[in-house]
């Protein structure tokens, strides 16, 4: 069934819906003054940092950045889609969908590739117990030393020999094939569609709902390639995707790390093992969308690789993708093997324990960083501090305002010999923005902005929609300012008079796919704001208004200077004001 699922609707059903009992049926919560409390269900903690406000119909964790409303919730801790969530609240308050004959999803309909490829992994696992030729598959295993309960957890199964194994089981019509041929089961040349895995083991690869959405495949003999992955589908992405990450959550809902290797056995092996928390990157280099999915799945991480030159330097590479989603918070280490092992045979020869020593004593990577830029310097030449400098400072410059920002700023400026107060645009942290400092974690994860007063007016409107009553009865000069963010704000404050019972969630909601999506998460973050006391908020909304509008006057007083100097054919001055920058 498809539904036409409206912004209005959206409001209708969030104003039904009560976070705290949405929350509180997934997460034992407690009181907390007005509030709701509890250890964050999104990282592991020992101090409650995670909040629900039923005033306002938001979840907050002020230790992992987690929020959202109660649809986010269900995306978050259910993995579900976003209108998989939308309906199952829907059905919690007995709400009907209303019908559509469009689907509010956009795409094609994707079930019958997950349907058909759930029957692919159970055609091969059945092959593996079943088909003569399994044999070879099975001693394989067996060499590696792997249980049959392991393959069974894993779902290890076998695709034949052959050229049409799964497309005479499969492909009996023309649409038949083509649900294969989208799920990346069949290749096409010349015209001829053949099975795309043949006479290999496969490990079906699950998304964090267990639906089957590819496969990695493993030569059984001397063939090309080792290692045959799916391509890129419609529900499968190789930047995205986890191998193992599904199974770590099936078994620890919070794990106390998650350690990245590079193949499936080694994820296999470690689970056997009792080490439950590997995962592996499907054939490319870890991307920024894997590190966020790690940092939002554990409170460490431990990238481990060989200990070569290769080793190190796909290390380095990880690091530099790291570098701008690390704030100090969870740490992050380096493990580097010794030559010719692999986890899967390092653990079997040590055991979990010595094993496990070598990953709380990884290399974290503020260490590896410096110790990398500085294993071929002389930094007792000028020189080489000088090449230090160059190489470091504009990797540190890519990482979050904030504590550990500062951190390895100082460190830079003492290898090198420059006091970091002294550098121009050096340790900003430490020395410029230490007025800052009770709210800088929250303004780090916002995306590391200082609240202008364009932002401020922004946030606090989205805390309180309310306030909108009083940017209608301040002047309204402000309107007129050439920047991106004001079209937002003014529609804000529309939406909030238009709909003055409306809460935060709905608020936000409402911007959901929206082109200020982002920017409206990022500032709806309680952190941001929560120096400003309540009953002072109002004038704080107020004076950011009238801030605006002063700065409107003073763009009109240089407009009218330059009018004045030059000939008005001259150009026109950019009326960037920087309040609002990319609307975030």
């Amino acid at each position: 069934m498809a539904y036409n699922i409206t912004p209005e609707f959206k409001e209708r059903l969030l104003s039904r819906v009560d976070i705290v009992d949405v929350v509180g049926q997934r997460v034992t919560l407690k009181k907390s003054g007005k509030e709701f409390s509890a250890c964050c269900p999104f990282h592991s903690e020992k101090t409650p940092s995670f909040t629900v406000s039923a005033d306002k119909q938001f979840y907050h964790c002020f230790g992992c950045g987690a929020h959202g409303n109660a649809i986010d919730f269900l995306i978050e801790f259910d993995r579900l889609n976003f209108p998989e969530a939308v309906e199952e609240l829907a059905q919690h308050v007995g709400m009907e969908l209303p019908a559509s004959d469009q689907s509010f999803a956009k795409g094609p309909d994707l079930a019958p590739v997950y349907r058909v490829l759930e029957q692919a992994a159970s055609l091969y696992r059945r092959q593996l117990r079943e088909h003569p030729e399994a044999a070879r598959a099975v001693d394989y295993l067996k060499r590696r030393g792997l249980s049959g309960e392991i393959v069974q957890r894993f779902g290890i199964g076998f695709a034949p020999p052959g050229w049409d194994f799964l497309l005479r089981a499969l492909g009996d019509t023309p649409a038949d094939q083509e649900h294969l041929l989208s799920a990346g089961l069949l290749a096409e040349r010349d015209g001829k569609r053949y099975d795309r895995f043949r006479d290999r083991i496969l490990f079906p690869i699950n998304d964090r709902r267990g639906r089957v959405i590819g496969f990695g495949g493993r030569v059984l003999g001397d063939g090309e390639p080792k290692y045959l992955n799916s391509p890129e589908t419609p529900v499968f992405h190789k930047g995205r995707e986890l191998y193992g990450l599904r199974e770590v959550q099936q078994v620890l809902r919070q794990p106390p790390r998650l350690l990245v290797v590079e193949g499936y056995m080694d994820v296999i092996a470690l689970a056997q093992f009792d080490i439950p928390y590997a995962v592996a990157t499907l054939g490319t280099a870890t991307t920024p969308e894997h590190i966020k999915r790690l940092q939002r799945s554990a409170p460490e991480l431990v990238f481990c690789f060989d200990g070569d030159r290769a080793g190190r330097g796909a290390a380095w590479k990880a690091l530099q993708t790291t570098l701008p989603l690390a704030t100090g918070q969870q740490p992050i280490r380096f493990l580097f093997l010794p030559d010719g092992e692999d986890p899967d045979t390092l653990v079997r020869k040590e055991g979990r324990d010595a094993f496990e020593q070598r990953l709380s004593n990884a290399t974290l990577l503020s260490d590896f960083l410096f110790q990398h830029l500085t294993a071929e310097l002389d930094l007792t030449s000028a020189e080489g501090r000088a090449k230090l400098d160059a190489g470091a400072r504009g990797l540190i410059q890519t990482m979050p305002v904030g504590t550990f920002r500062g951190l390895l700023e100082a460190r830079l400026a003492g290898l090198v010999g420059i006091d970091s107060h002294a550098r121009g645009g050096g340790n900003r942290w430490s020395a410029g923005q230490r007025h800052t400092a009770p709210n800088a974690r929250s303004q780090a994860r916002a995306g590391a902005k200082p609240l202008t007063p364009l932002r401020r007016a922004v946030a606090l409107l989205l805390d309180q929609p309310a306030l909108a009553r009083q940017a209608d009865a301040q002047p309204r000069d402000w309107h007129d300012l050439d920047n991106p963010g004001v079209p937002l704000l003014r529609q804000l404050i529309d939406t909030a008079l238009a709909y003055p019972d409306i809460t935060p969630a709905a608020m936000c909601e409402r911007w959901r796919d929206s082109e200020h999506e982002s920017a409206i998460r990022r500032l709806s973050d309680s952190g941001l704001i929560a120096h400003i006391p309540a009953e002072g908020r109002e004038a704080e909304f107020i004076g950011a208004l009238a801030s605006l509008n002063r700065t409107l006057e003073r763009e009109r007083r240089w407009q009218m200077i330059q009018n004045a100097r030059k000939p008005a054919d001259d150009g026109e001055h950019s009326n960037a004001t920087g309040d609002f920058g990319d609307a975030g």
